[in-house]
């Protein structure tokens, strides 16, 4: 029986040598930076878009969701615990969208994890190839279906922003512990535009650009009129130059759908012209898609701005084509 064993060994470490250990996370850790970051280096307007994960281990429906935007969108966000729920994953939805040649930006939150926990995610995102992280406080537990829930907050947003690129600069944990392997992150943060009065300065997006944060997402305004505003200020203060900004947009269904936005969703900023031109349009579903086309097409043209984000959780078929239609994504920037 000994000889038996001794044989099997010998044979075991004879195949191994034959056939070595391909690790898949170990040749995407080496992969290029993502087309995100390209795009931002070289000044190209860019159109994010977002996915919600399924409650759900069969993920079949939302990788068919997520195909549609497969070279349509520059990289889509994968969503953490929105709306205070629970949801798979998003470190595992998007390595799934990784692997079905999609880029994802990998939502991380404040309000689930302490230190440790964010820092170990982030270093599986770097293992499995996933290149796109954005940083967010995260929605109030209360405000979910779980109230009870005990946030954790153990970083702000700036906070954590800075801790991923203190990790990815000086290849090292906060404890000093080095980390071997490739570390590409671009790092996202986010922002709501404002009518800038006249000694407007944005120290949180101040804190966000001295924090590492490579890009910025905002919450929804449709009012160009404001875009401008802000995106004139973030120049002068020399803050547009460094920092990529995303504006968020929608596709809106109605002119119900708009009133709640205005009323319901902190910071979204949406013109009564727009809600009368839904409230008076035959088609409303098809007025919203085409005010979405007009101001993708216009933010290209607005100095300052980087690109926009594309949010449609009500009817998130029509993202495609509307991205599709509008011929903005990849352009030169103004």
């Amino acid at each position: 029986m000994r000889i038996r064993r001794v044989a099997i060994a010998l044979l075991s470490c004879l195949l191994c040598k034959e056939q070595p250990l391909n690790s898949s996370a170990s040749h995407r850790a080496n992969a290029p930076q993502g087309l995100l970051a390209q795009s931002l280096r070289e000044r190209k307007f860019v159109v994010t878009s977002e996915l919600t994960p399924p409650v759900a281990t069969d993920l079949t429906d939302f990788i068919e969701r997520a195909s549609r935007l497969r070279g349509v969108a520059t990289a889509v966000n994968v969503t953490d615990g929105a709306g205070a729920k629970t949801h798979l994953s998003s470190l595992v939805a998007s390595h799934f969208l990784l692997q079905n040649g999609i880029e994802p930006i990998l939502q991380f939150t404040c309000r689930d994890r302490n230190r440790l926990a964010i820092q170990a995610d982030l270093l599986g995102a770097m293992a499995l190839g996933i290149r796109n992280v954005l940083i967010l406080g995260g929605d109030d537990p209360k405000g979910g279906d779980q109230p009870e829930t005990k946030a954790v907050f153990d970083l702000n947003s700036a906070g954590l922003l800075a801790m991923a690129h203190h990790m990815r600069s000086k290849r090292q944990l906060p404890s000093g512990t080095e980390i071997k392997g490739d570390l590409l992150l671009t790092l996202g943060g986010a922002d709501m535009p404002i009518d800038p009065p006249a000694d407007w300065q944005p120290k949180a997006l101040i804190a966000k650009l001295e924090a590492g944060a490579d890009f910025v997402q905002t919450q929804f305004c449709m009012d160009l009129g404001i875009v401008r505003r802000y995106a004139a200020r973030l120049i002068d203060l020399g803050i547009a130059q460094q920092l990529p900004i995303l504006i968020g947009v929608c596709p809106i269904p109605s002119a119900r759908s708009a009133r709640w936005m205005k009323e319901k969703l902190f910071g979204t900023i949406i013109p009564d012209v727009i809600i009368d031109r839904l409230e008076q349009a035959a088609d409303a579903n098809a007025e919203g898609m085409k005010i979405c086309v007009e101001q993708l097409q216009e933010l290209a043209t607005i100095p300052g701005i980087g690109g926009a984000h594309f949010m449609a959780p009500v009817n998130p078929s029509v993202v495609p084509e509307v991205i599709r239609a509008a011929g903005v994504n990849g352009k030169p920037r103004t």
